[in-house]
């Protein structure tokens, strides 16, 4: 199933209650929000209190992708503000199956996520307890780079990889997602989407419905 999950990390962060509301009732299906450190990666967004703080404002998948050093722990904190799924990286500091088992007695879905320079046999050791892989298609930190072509062998080695094991594990892209590109990460394998100019650059329903309509062509 094709999902398309707006950054909140390109909205108007001055509005970003009324942005999330808005972006939810324009058929998005999640709504990605970017937790940055400082440290993991070198960029500082907003943590678990400004989470909470727009959690009431529907009741859309809340996608928290947590771009830091030590998800074990802070990864409570998050779900406690609203989660409903939680992306992790693989190259963090924190024990990854440890971490894992945290989030999932907190009764929220996990993810795990891998940089570009990391192979992506990195989550297959993990594949039997997560319910999403995150490939990131642009080094991780800051909105606008380009997406990266050569990351689409990753998402097809994934892809056959989640087949054999014969679970149903979403296939997450992030980074430099657009009309076309979407469409390639889609051919590859991948159906989450994450999206930030894409969707916040125009009108977010038809900027929405484009992303859709062009990764279900594939």
């Amino acid at each position: 199933m094709i999902k398309i999950s707006p950054s909140m990390l390109s909205c108007d962060f001055s509005k970003i209650g009324s942005e999330a509301e808005e972006i939810s009732k324009s058929g998005a299906d999640m709504l990605h929000l970017d937790v940055m450190d400082g440290h993991f990666v070198p960029n500082i967004t907003f943590g678990a209190p400004v989470i909470k703080s727009i959690r009431h404002t529907s009741d859309i998948v809340f996608d928290v992708h947590l771009m830091i050093s030590e998800p074990l722990k802070y990864a409570e904190d998050f779900v406690k503000a609203g989660a409903d799924i939680v992306t992790f990286h693989v190259e963090c500091d924190s024990d990854i199956k440890e971490t894992i088992e945290k989030i999932k007695s907190l009764s929220c879905k996990v993810g795990l996520s891998v940089k570009p320079e990391t192979p992506i046999e990195a989550v297959f050791p993990y594949l039997d307890q997560i319910d999403m892989v995150l490939v990131m298609t642009v080094e991780p930190g800051f909105g606008g780079q380009s997406f990266m072509y050569d990351q689409m062998e990753k998402i097809s080695l994934l892809k056959e990889k989640i087949r054999e094991t014969g679970k149903t594990i979403d296939i997450q892209v992030d980074g430099g997602i657009n009309d076309e590109t979407v469409s390639v990460a889609a051919k590859a394998g991948a159906n989450v989407f994450v999206a930030g100019s894409a969707v916040f650059g125009g009108d977010y329903k038809e900027r929405i419905s484009s992303l859709r309509n062009r990764a279900t062509a594939e």
